[in-house]
């Protein structure tokens, strides 16, 4: 196998040349932007407000990085543009500090009811009834809260607004995305170099974390599944890995952030030489994954690439649908800030593919008590059609493509 093996995670570590710097975080002028684009759906959904709870959607539109907890932080947006903060009376002034989009700030005290502020914020801005959007991250207490006291509202969910905008990315994410996609993908050639006849996974898991801090990703590795011979038909890894072995299949699934936005990229070979089984379904996977590209077409849905990789199993009398032998979940999600978003490589998802549009291409096939076989990119979409972040893997000989 070309690449696999032969070298140390120290020469690996060493050899590595920062690159996180050379692409900029998204500019204050695009999170306005994104706020105009908002209030343009919801004039014509007749949305009168929007909450936006601490977490991705608060972010993504006003630039403030909150993490969700017990207590109601976010904000409210209005058809004209105007931002409206709630938070605890305690944390105004962390409020200040993390605000990049300007808003008035309301807070409440720990015993008063950030339900009633709310509502009341609308009321003072005359907003007094119609839909109310409510963020569908939401935490249920939140939403129980303003059930409670929300008079002549309709509350609906507010992913119509925040799917619609975050879904269509701009030059400026797919720019992010590209190089973090880039680094994980070096990440990966590395660590298959230092594959050796027990290493476990544990081993690897920090080695591939090491690497994206040396790539200049502060936090490391976002997540990361290593998994070595029949743990790999698990597909999202096992409670003890098991050690690697000559001859196995090797299933590594990882990729880190950079400025919030996430690569996720999964490379399968085999360490040591393939036996027919694992041939035959690594060049099954191989075909699989380029018939959902190309089924990837403006104007398409997501339905019909999910249907075009369960095809080509069919065919080779693996499945139907979800069983094994075959592809035991979605063909593929959408990523973005969060990992797995809108919109979903599945039957059920009647999304129109359009222009900024990204999202992974994973069409696993899981054979029971022996391996899985998982190859994943992810597409962007442009305006001529569908283009990879990154190149598939080439052929079980060679699965990086260094002779190519």
């Amino acid at each position: 196998m070309i690449g696999i093996g032969g070298s140390t995670i120290d020469k690996e570590l060493n050899a590595i040349v920062p690159c996180a710097h050379l692409v900029e975080p998204i500019k204050k002028e695009e999170y306005q932007a994104r706020i105009q684009k908002a209030c343009a759906l919801m004039k014509t959904k007749n949305i009168r407000a929007l909450y936006l709870n601490a977490g991705t959607n608060l972010y993504y539109f006003t630039g403030m990085k909150w993490n969700s907890s017990e207590r109601m932080v976010g904000a409210l947006l209005f058809q004209d543009g105007s931002l409206h903060f709630i938070a605890p009376e305690f944390e105004k002034g962390t409020i200040l500090d993390f605000m990049l989009i300007e808003g008035e700030i309301h807070c409440w005290e720990e015993h008063e009811s950030p339900y009633k502020l709310c509502m009341d914020i609308l009321a003072e801005n005359s907003v007094t009834e119609g839909l109310f959007a409510i963020d569908e991250s939401s935490p249920f207490f939140i939403v129980d809260g303003l059930e409670f006291c929300k008079g002549r509202f309709n509350f609906v969910n507010a992913k119509s607004i925040t799917a619609a905008c975050r879904m269509v990315k701009s030059d400026a994410e797919i720019a992010i995305m590209q190089q973090a996609m880039n680094i994980t993908l070096e990440v990966q050639k590395a660590a298959a170099r230092i594959l050796r006849v027990g290493i476990s996974a544990k081993e690897v898991t920090d080695f591939i974390h090491q690497a994206h801090m040396r790539y200049g990703i502060p936090s490391g590795s976002y997540f990361c599944i290593v998994l070595f011979g029949v743990d790999s038909s698990f597909p999202h890894g096992v409670k003890s890995p098991k050690n690697l072995e000559e001859n196995e299949v090797v299933l590594i699934d990882t990729g880190c952030m950079l400025h919030h936005y996430i690569s996720d990229l999964t490379r399968t070979y085999v360490f040591g030489k393939a036996n027919d089984l694992q041939r035959k379904i690594w060049n099954i996977e191989k075909e699989t994954q380029q018939a959902a590209f190309d089924a990837a077409q403006l104007g398409g849905t997501c339905a019909m690439v999910d249907a075009a990789s369960r095809g080509v199993l069919e065919s080779h009398k693996l499945g139907p649908d979800y069983k094994l032998p075959g592809l035991p979940h979605r063909t593929g999600h959408g990523i973005g800030l969060d990992i797995h978003e809108w919109p979903y490589l599945v039957s059920s998802d009647q999304t129109i593919l359009e222009a900024g549009m990204t999202f992974s291409n994973e069409p696993m096939i899981c054979v029971p008590n022996e391996f899985g076989i998982r190859f994943e990119d992810h597409i962007y979409m442009t305006s001529t059609g569908p283009k990879w972040f990154t190149e598939p893997m080439k052929t079980i000989e060679d699965p990086f493509g260094y002779s190519f």
